[in-house]
This record gives structure tokens, sequence and C-alpha cells, in this order.
């Protein structure tokens, strides 16, 4: 796959509108083969063509200044006709000019993979412009030439660039050359159905990135999106994307932007994706939500939880959220509501006795199960509801932070984490 850069408009083509583009697409796992192609660079291409179609006399030199070719454009609006210059028919100027394209007469029509066939009347169509008065060549040539030089044989886009594959479909005749299969996809609306803007949220592939998407995940979800195969949703391989995706199966209508669905796929990429792999994407939103760099201990432990928190987080934020009573400090600070189990008269008493208990277990026999065994049997010894020393006892583990079952929290803390952090809240107890 190669990876063309459209710098013609040198002013939007910054640096770091050419770099986000480039990071976008690796992280999103779309990878490029072979250096990056710069349109910018195929000047000398373009304006060969340019000249080619002059001496064949689909193209002009037009010495308009600016102020005349608006008059004329204003003149012809008001009449429902296309742009014309007086050059067009061949009479030699001074000065300044640009190069423009001579529309042909009566109809442009191309066969579209997703509209069908649409058709234009070629007096709709202005005289464009092919090289400005500089001597640079604008999009709408140079996107021609380099996807004929380039061997480009789909070009599939949004179908708000449909009218340009008229104008292109022209060149490509006027060139004598072969035109590429056309296919122009609806465009992604917001969930009120109306056209995605920025107060729909998120647009940037880097903004998806820092709200926790797996790259995975979102190709799923983007692939999906007014494209359907049965009732298949989830493609955990891209492989599978690739052998079953075909234009035909692609919705006319715009498809609508779900946070949910998307979120709903996401986590089922999180649930598959294999364990080194998800800690190493988690680990920024970790260390983020850590506020720390995390130790080797700490990511072994949060590696070891995975279990428990895969089907509770559709993004990584999630997942950091659900990790963060494993790397939270001691001591921890329990406030609020979450206090108040602490406060209720008795607890003290009853944590050093559950203490006692759990001191005489070895780091050996320090299992999920054999905690489990452990506390329900503490609470039937005890003859009490096992929320009066669960609830203090997470308050004093977890300080509210989301976490799964009590005797999970205990085991995937360790023997020395859960003591200690039982004996921090001592205080705090009733």
């Amino acid at each position: 796959m190669c990876l063309r850069i459209e710098d013609t408009d040198r002013e939007r083509s910054t640096d770091a509108a050419t770099q986000a583009i480039i990071d976008g697409l690796d992280w999103l796992g779309v990878h490029h083969d072979g250096p990056i192609i710069y349109q910018s660079q195929q000047q000398d291409q373009h304006v060969e063509a340019a000249e080619a179609l002059i001496k064949s006399g689909a193209a002009y030199r037009c010495y308009l200044c600016d102020d005349d070719v608006q008059s004329l454009r204003d003149t012809a609006r008001e009449i429902g006709a296309a742009f014309r210059s007086p050059y067009r028919d061949g009479d030699e100027g001074s000065g300044d000019y640009v190069v423009r394209f001579k529309v042909p007469d009566g109809v442009t029509i191309i066969e579209d993979a997703v509209q069908g066939q649409v058709k234009w009347d070629n007096r709709t169509f202005d005289d464009l412009v092919l090289l400005r008065s500089d001597g640079t060549p604008t999009y709408m040539l140079s996107v021609v030439v380099d996807d004929h030089d380039m061997g480009i044989t789909h070009v599939i886009r949004g179908d708000d660039h449909l009218i340009n594959a008229g104008r292109q479909q022209q060149l490509y005749d006027a060139l004598q050359w072969d035109a590429p299969s056309w296919a122009h996809v609806p465009l992604i609306h917001g969930p009120d159905g109306k056209k995605l803007s920025k107060r729909h949220g998120a647009l940037g592939i880097e903004a998806y990135r820092e709200m926790g998407y797996l790259p995975s995940g979102l190709r799923n979800y983007l692939v999906k999106l007014g494209w359907a195969h049965g009732d298949s949703e989830i493609f955990l391989n891209d492989r599978a994307i690739s052998e079953v995706f075909g234009l035909d199966g692609i919705n006319s209508a715009p498809a609508r932007l779900d946070f949910d669905k998307m979120a709903f796929i996401n986590a089922q990429h999180i649930a598959e994706m294999p364990a080194p792999a998800l800690l190493d994407a988690a680990r920024p939103f970790l260390a983020v939500r850590a506020e720390a760099p995390l130790t080797t201990p700490v990511l072994e432990r949060i590696e070891k939880a995975l279990p428990t928190l895969r089907p509770r987080s559709k993004t990584l934020i999630e997942l950091a959220d659900n990790a963060a009573y494993l790397f939270t400090r001691r001591p921890l600070e329990i406030t609020g509501k979450t206090a108040k189990s602490l406060r209720r008269e008795g607890t003290a008493t009853l944590a050093r006795a559950l203490t006692s208990r759990l001191e005489s277990l070895e780091d050996e026999t320090w299992t999920s199960d054999v905690l489990h065994t452990a506390l329900t049997d503490f609470v039937s010894e005890q003859n009490i509801g096992f929320g009066k020393i669960g609830a203090p006892i997470r308050a004093a583990l977890t300080a509210g932070s989301p976490s799964p079952d009590l005797h999970e929290v205990l085991a995937l803390l360790g023997r020395d984490e859960t003591l200690g952090r039982i004996e921090d809240a001592m205080p705090l107890m009733g």
C-alpha cells in the first residue's frame, strides 16, 4: 500500500498537519510500503500533462485578472450558467495567465460502485484552473496525473467528492487515459442524523486514541459503518475483513456515528487481546491514572488482574480506572460515603479478628479460592451478614475504587499489601 500526501495547497499542508496524518495512520495500523509520495514533488509531471492538454486544445491560457474573473462568474451565476472565459476560443493575451480546462460539450457519465450511474450536463461545470499564475498545479489536475502514474485502479472516497469524479473523468478522457473505477461512500453523520461536525465530539484519529480505543477496535467499527456482511459485527482478525469486504455491501445512505456501538466493539477487542499487548497498550493510561511511573511488581499485579478487568472495560481509560485500586499508594485516602462503613460500631474488632485469620495464611496459600473460603467461614463463625465486614474491608483496600469480588481483591493485592492497607485504615474504624 502506498501513501500519498496531497499537499498542493501549501498553506494548509503544514509539517504538523502532515505528521498528524502519518502518526494517525501508523497508530491505526494502516501501514504503507516504500517512501511517502508527496504530490508537490511530482510537479513536473503535472505541468507536462497541462501542456499536453493545451496542445490538444483541451485546455487554454486565460489572461483574465481576478476582478474580471469574479465579474464574469457573478454574471454567469445570475443566468444559471457555468463560468466560461473569453480566452477559451484561443485568443492570446499578455501578462500573467492561468491554464484552464476547456469543458467539452455534452454530458459526463460515470458508473459508481455505490451510487450507481451518475450523469452531469457539462454546461454545469466551470472551466477549472489546472495551473495557477505562478505555474503550480491545482489539486484537480495533480490527483488525476498521480493516480494515473501510480496505477490506481479504484478511487474510494466520501460522496462529497462525487462532483469531483465528474471533473476528473473529463480530464481522463481529454488525456486519453483509462479512468479508475469510482466508489463514493456516504459521509458519516452524527447521532442526530446531521452531517458530522465538531459539535458531535472527537473527529481526528488522535482523539479516539486519547479516548482509550484500541486501533483494532476502531478499525472494526469503522469498517462496519455503512457496510454489512450478514450478521457479522466483530472482526478480530484484519484478514477476516479483507476476505469478505466488498463494495457491493456498502449502503448508499449515510451511516450514523454510534459511540455505544463503538465502545461495545472495542470491548470485544479488549476481551480477546493477548495480555502482554493489552498491558502495553494500556500502560500510558495507567501511568496517567497513577500520576507516577508504575513499578514492575505493580505491572505484574495488573497483568494478573486482567481477567477481572477485561469484562468491565470498554476502553483503556475504563481499564485504567478499574485497575486503580491495584496501584493506589498507601495510605489510601478514604473519604465520603466510603468512609462511613469504617466508622460503624464494632468494625475495628471484626477487622482485627479477620486480620488474625488472614495472617495465618502463607504466601503459598494466598489464593482466590482459599481466601473465598476464609471469608465465608469468618462470616459464618461471627454470625454476621457479609456486608458487615465486607464493606469496611473493601473500603480499606480500595478507597471506593471499582473492584471485583472481595476475595479476588485480596488475592490480587497480595498478602503484604492487603494486611498493610487494613492496618492503615484501623484508626478510622469504629
